[in-house]
């Protein structure tokens, strides 16, 4: 029960070993090309038909809730990374101001996040990827390029996306935010292409009725409909800045860098998707794009711009790897820090010469591949979502929780009425879980039961060793 209850102090980098301590390389500018690389990818392009689907051109609304609830949480965040600039995101400030075992549980919320977010996305890229090429003549067997589940036998291009992705971040994070940063530039510069050319097709008569399904979620479970059901979905669409938190350690002013690149980030996303999301209704009526994969392309086609369209498909082969990039990146950091507390292998929490954790990279890369070669991933997606709520809430609490238990404590950046952002994330998260599908809400409440008898029966002990094996060195 100790170990339960125990709190990890904030440290200072300088207080690691050298094989745990990671190199600071990145600034500002890498930090807000994370984020925005992490947050503007398959949300954008494919969920703004499903959320239309659900809410009918009331997603504009949709959008503009899940946004707001994500700047509360983006607000809270900056404030309690900038207080504890460490690795390991939400897992870490739970550690710190909750305590061990709620630790573990975001951590293992954490884990569920990111692995299906990587995994769906390298899998999203491949289907891009293969009709890309597909309609360059080059067709692809369905064998190599599908699960089982789909008739195949692996899904190779998204193996080889991960293996892509995990080879650029031993290679050098510095390196690879470089790469990130131009590849953001070219995804947004499709989306300007898109609103550009839709934007003359513009009618109002689109978003007449504005709202068909009602605000609250309704309907049966499996096809819950309504502007809130649409929220809790198009959220997957702006989470990712917290995988900016993930590189707490590794920029070179985290002071500062930290709240620039998670503040700023999500300014101009929830801009950017508002923009797209108004444009895409206008230029077509939803009914005609919401079951689409590729809704936005398919707008394109329809109003007679397919050079634009395949500009937009080429675009997201192109540049679609900055999410995987953010999201792998994140889930490595975050392994890396329970491995480095003891409540994963330790081994794994090595670095290189160069300050990059080659081991967790190359495990996490082990891990999402088997996901994302093997496994039907459309009936758990949204679980991704849970896991992300879940983390959310809980650093929503944290910033409360300090400024009760530390109000004099510098802060470098204040989340401003932080009595008013702090409630209004953890309720909005709340409400954005109860309106996720049921069946989404059982397999998130029985992975944490998993995770709890895995920390009872193994985990806890193995950080209380990793304890005393600091203490006695």
């Amino acid at each position: 029960m100790n170990n339960w209850t125990y709190r990890k102090s904030a440290f200072s980098r300088d207080d690691l070993p050298e094989h745990h301590r990671l190199a600071r390389t990145l600034s500002w500018p890498h930090l807000v090309a994370l984020g925005v690389g992490a947050i503007v990818g398959t949300g954008i392009l494919t969920l703004i038909g499903v959320g239309a689907g659900k809410a009918g051109p009331a997603v504009i609304l949709s959008f503009a809730i899940a946004g707001l609830i994500c700047a509360c949480a983006a607000l809270a965040y900056a404030e309690v990374a900038t207080m504890i600039p460490a690795s390991g995101s939400a897992y870490t400030y739970s550690y710190v101001v909750f305590g061990e075992l709620i630790a573990w549980i975001i951590g293992w919320s954490l884990i569920l996040e990111y692995s299906l977010v990587v995994s769906a996305v390298a899998v999203g890229w491949s289907g891009y990827v293969t009709g890309f090429l597909g309609s360059l003549g080059w067709a692809m067997p369905v064998t190599w390029t599908a699960g089982p589940h789909a008739g195949g036998i692996l899904n190779l291009p998204a193996i080889l996306i991960i293996g892509l992705v995990a080879s650029m971040l031993i290679a050098g994070t510095r390196e690879s935010a470089t790469l990130n940063a131009v590849l953001v530039l070219v995804k947004m510069a499709a989306l300007a292409l898109f609103i550009a050319v839709a934007l003359p097709h513009f009618q109002s008569s689109n978003f007449e009725p504005f709202m068909p399904f009602g605000f609250p979620r309704s309907g049966a479970s499996g096809s819950e409909v309504g502007v809130m059901a649409a929220a809790a979905i198009i959220f997957f669409a702006f989470y990712g800045f917290d995988a900016i938190a993930t590189a707490a350690e590794e920029a070179k002013n985290p002071a500062r860098d930290l709240s620039i690149g998670i503040v700023g980030s999500m300014i101009a996303c929830v801009a950017i998707y508002m923009a797209v999301a108004a444009a895409a209704i206008g230029a077509l009526a939803y009914t005609r794009f919401a079951d689409s994969p590729e809704p936005l392309a398919l707008i394109l086609r329809e109003i007679g711009s397919g050079w634009a369209a395949q500009l937009l498909g080429a675009s997201a082969v192109i540049a679609l790897p900055t999410v995987i990039l953010a999201f792998f990146y994140g889930q490595s950091r975050i392994f890396f820090t329970m491995a480095r507390d003891g409540l994963l292998p330790q081994p794994l929490a090595r670095v290189s010469s160069r300050g990059s954790p080659v081991r967790i990279t190359l495990f996490t890369a082990a891990v999402v591949a088997v996901i994302a070669g093997l496994f039907p991933l459309d009936e758990i997606a949204a679980l991704a979502n849970a896991g992300t709520l879940a983390a959310f809430i809980a650093v929503c609490a944290a910033m409360l929780v300090l400024r009760w238990r530390e109000p004099d404590t510098k802060r470098t950046f204040r989340a401003p009425a932080a009595m008013l952002i702090g409630p209004l994330g953890i309720l909005g998260c709340l409400y954005l879980f109860w309106s996720l599908p049921q069946k989404t809400q059982l397999y998130f409440l029985l992975w944490n039961l998993i995770g709890v008898v895995v920390y009872v029966v193994w985990a806890q002990h193995q950080a209380a060793r990793a304890r005393a094996g600091t203490a006695a060195q």
